[in-house]
């Protein structure tokens, strides 16, 4: 047996974590930096302060970001989420003895978002961290005392109202929460919602009228928690369904949708169509049936289609490439949109690898599709979406994302032509370092 078999996939190769904090400047650009891009784009992860760690997405939280200002890339950064884990590593994430969620022992550690004039560090465990401009920690976000339980790192931001729209899950009945934070940053809606298990509910939706949550069969499972793993398994048995609830409701109580047994990390976006709600995904068949370290499956994009009149969820897949991350623009979500965007990415048999390469463009209204092929030594984490000011298309704008050479051992930053598939980025940004494969990020521009 050789080494690398030995240690588990999310210790090695590019998923190792990196061991210090460091700063660069004036960083070296190929080809042009779009002058508009005046901001930055932070990317979280997890990255064990120890260097061990017992599952990939229970490493310590890192954001790694990149300073653009008038055409140049004037900074590098990576940085630690400084929670309680900074200081002591060995505490519990999960109170077995009360079987609850710490809220304020966040590992931070799976997306970064800007709300409100904050910016906070998300892992769906517990309370949001907050970070400034500059990367550093200014600790826990409460809502003004107002939160006291886990909430997603997916919340979704309504570009109609400006509300950020969040669900939290616990070990617990009723084992669910749903919250609606104000454009202006104040909690105004908590509602308590009885699902049957205490499930992984990684993500969900929303589109204008609606809140959908995904009730899947990974479950809470008390004896991997007490080995000390990631506890959660697949277990059909649990059965999978859609939650859908009425947004403007407080009183609402969802609508169950049975669907067949599956995993989601991540929908692509959600919308309306009269009586029905469209939901395009990035469908697992299972997830973690082999254990909670082994990803044996990959996730391809499908469609629900729920008629909320019938009761009925047509599931249909579009695609048959494996992909992850998948974004839309910001200002799509929730709504009717044309263009989606996902890393093709093969996690299946752990092998430390991402099998990356290709940055996909989804045409959702002809259902097409476009690539940028970063070629065979470099591999794309999650890009972001970028509006340009006055734009006048949907895809106006910018997909800026990392990407690792394993040649060079090294990473760039990658802007390119969100409109153009298949051309060369309009500018790289060349790093000293690489940053390892992670999750989530930002665009945050200046004020």
């Amino acid at each position: 047996m050789t080494v690398s078999n030995t240690i588990p996939f999310h210790l090695r190769g590019n998923y190792a974590p990196v061991t210090d904090e460091i700063t660069a400047e004036n960083l070296e650009v190929r080809g042009s930096l779009p002058s508009e891009l005046n901001g930055r784009y932070f990317r979280n992860g997890a990255n064990p302060i120890t260097g061990e760690s017992a599952h990939w997405f229970l490493g310590d939280g890192m954001i790694h970001g990149v300073r653009l200002r008038e055409g140049k890339a004037e900074w590098y950064r990576n940085r630690w989420v400084q929670t309680p884990f900074y200081e002591n590593p060995s505490k519990p994430v999960i109170d077995l003895e009360n079987l609850d969620f710490s809220s304020e022992n966040s590992k931070a550690n799976t997306h970064v978002v800007q709300h409100a004039g904050r910016i906070l560090c998300l892992e769906e465990g517990h309370v949001p961290w907050e970070i400034s401009k500059e990367m550093e920690t200014l600790g826990p976000c409460s809502f003004d005392g107002q939160l006291d339980g886990s909430f997603t790192a997916h919340p979704k931001i309504c570009p109609v109202t400006g509300e950020m729209l969040a669900f939290g899950y616990g070990l617990r009945p009723p084992y669910l929460t749903f919250y609606c934070i104000s454009s202006e940053g104040k909690l105004v809606r908590q509602q308590d919602i009885e699902i049957p298990a205490p499930v992984m509910m990684h993500d969900f939706n929303v589109t204008a009228q609606r809140i959908v949550f995904m009730d899947l069969p990974v479950v809470f499972d008390l004896d991997v928690a007490l080995a000390g793993g990631m506890p959660f398994s697949f277990q059909r048995d649990n059965g999978a369904r859609l939650g859908v609830m009425n947004r403007s409701e407080t009183a609402s109580e969802p609508q169950w949708f049975d669907i067949d047994p599956c995993y989601v990390f991540h929908p692509v976006n959600s919308y309306d169509s009269g009586d029905r709600v469209i939901i395009d995904v990035a469908r697992y068949p299972s997830m973690w049936e082999a254990g909670s370290g082994q990803f044996t499956t990959t996730a391809e994009l499908w469609r629900w289609e729920i008629d909320t009149v019938l009761g009925l969820v047509n599931e249909t897949q579009l695609d048959d490439r494996p992909i992850e991350f998948a974004r839309v623009a910001d200002n799509r979500v929730g709504l009717e949109y044309k263009f989606g965007y996902a890393v093709s990415l093969d996690l299946s048999g752990a092998s430390g690898t991402s099998g990356g390469g290709t940055l996909v463009k989804y045409g959702l209204e002809n259902n097409q599709s476009a690539i940028w092929d970063f070629g065979k030594d470099n591999e794309p984490g999650e890009f972001v979406f970028v509006e340009r000011d006055g734009a006048k298309a949907e895809d106006d704008g910018w997909l800026i994302g990392y990407v690792y050479n394993k040649a060079e051992d090294r990473s760039l930053l990658a802007v390119l032509d969100a409109a153009a598939p298949g051309e060369d980025p309009l500018a790289e940004v060349l790093l000293p370092r690489r940053v390892p494969f992670g999750f989530h990020g930002s665009w945050i521009w200046d004020d």
